[in-house]
């Protein structure tokens, strides 16, 4: 069967149909605070070292920067944690850090937010990943990553499990942010999927395994143009092609729902209704100075939005306007509640 295509766009301030009113928005808004998600994934550190380049090194064709400041920020699955609870919503994270100083800082910052940091596993032979980015005047000049990607054991997933089982009552979502750091595997996502069949939570996956095939059933998956590009094994030259490729990867993986993000070009949206069916969400940013972090909100807020009693288009359009705001700002950054507010009045 072929896709059909949805009338209108899922936007707001537009003269074409409006399927958000401005009233349903601030209704799904104000249930965030009420809403629960669970975050499951690897959880990184994000460094920034901030300074100003006037110069090209004598020794290299390279830019000599001078360091005026440094900060470190929740990176990784505690980036998406960061965008729930910077929207109100409450959240909940699993994963794996290691014994090391990085590590106890995770642990520091989530317990100062409060955050129960019951479902993090500590491990004596793993680092905590740190990406540390170069940022002068306003760009990023280098990224250098620390890691290992050693897979998590038997015993550490069902522990993971065993978390996920103790609070699966209280929440409306979960979020796997995939980072293809080691932490999530094929047997993680099997359990998860069986914990939550037959129950309201909405399972959401951030892709970064390119065989979809990983990820099968799940209720929404968001890969960028690229991802999607690599898990068909084809390019996705033009918005005819991200349809095509959209609908194969539906029916080739089970999916419920797919979100396909297009960066400039705004998003897609495809669901299963009658038959296969997409809508083209256009971008919202005005301003474009770091996609850091982008996925982190869409995922985030769109998984929040349902926890929150949304529909998949309507999360979507709030996960569109949430991430037109991060995306105006330098690194690793959220946007709040009020924000998102003011941008979609």
């Amino acid at each position: 069967m072929q896709p059909c295509v949805s009338q209108g766009y899922y936007t707001i301030g537009m003269t074409m149909k409006q399927h958000l009113t401005k009233q349903r928005v601030l209704e799904i808004i104000r249930r965030f605070s009420s809403a629960r998600v669970l975050i499951i994934g690897d959880i990184m550190v994000d460094h920034f070292i901030w300074g100003k380049v006037s110069r090209i090194s004598p020794e290299a064709p390279v830019p000599v920067v001078l360091v005026t400041d440094e900060s470190q920020l929740l990176g990784g699955c505690a980036n998406v944690l960061n965008n729930v609870c910077s929207m109100g919503g409450q959240a909940y994270i699993s994963g794996a850090i290691g014994d090391d100083a990085m590590g106890q800082w995770v642990i520091d910052e989530l317990e100062k937010v409060k955050v129960d940091t019951r479902g993090i596993i500590r491990k004596k032979n793993r680092q905590t990943p740190v990406k540390t980015r170069i940022i002068a005047h306003r760009q990023q000049v280098v990224r250098f990553d620390r890691e290992n990607r050693r897979p998590v054991d038997m015993d550490d997933i069902q522990k993971i499990i065993a978390y996920v089982k103790s609070v699966k009552d209280q929440i409306g979502a979960i979020i796997v942010s995939d980072y293809n750091k080691g932490f999530v595997s094929e047997t993680l996502l099997d359990e998860v999927r069986r914990i939550v069949e037959g129950t309201p939570i909405a399972l959401c996956i951030d892709p970064k395994q390119s065989e979809f095939s990983f990820y099968r059933g799940c209720d929404m998956i968001t890969p960028n143009q690229n991802e999607a590009a690599q898990a068909l094994g084809s390019e996705l030259a033009s918005f005819e092609d991200v349809i095509e490729g959209g609908t194969a990867l539906m029916k080739a993986y089970d999916f419920k729902s797919l979100l396909i993000t297009r960066g400039e070009e705004g998003m897609v949206l495809f669901e299963r209704k009658d038959g296969i069916v997409y809508t083209p969400i256009p971008a919202v940013a005005k301003e474009v100075y770091d996609v850091t972090g982008a996925g982190d909100t869409v995922i985030g807020i769109f998984a929040l939005s349902v926890a929150a009693g949304a529909s998949s288009e309507e999360a979507a359009v709030l996960a569109n306007h949430a991430a037109g705001i991060v995306v105006g700002k330098v690194g690793t950054a959220t946007a709040s509640q009020q924000e998102l507010v003011n941008v979609l009045s």
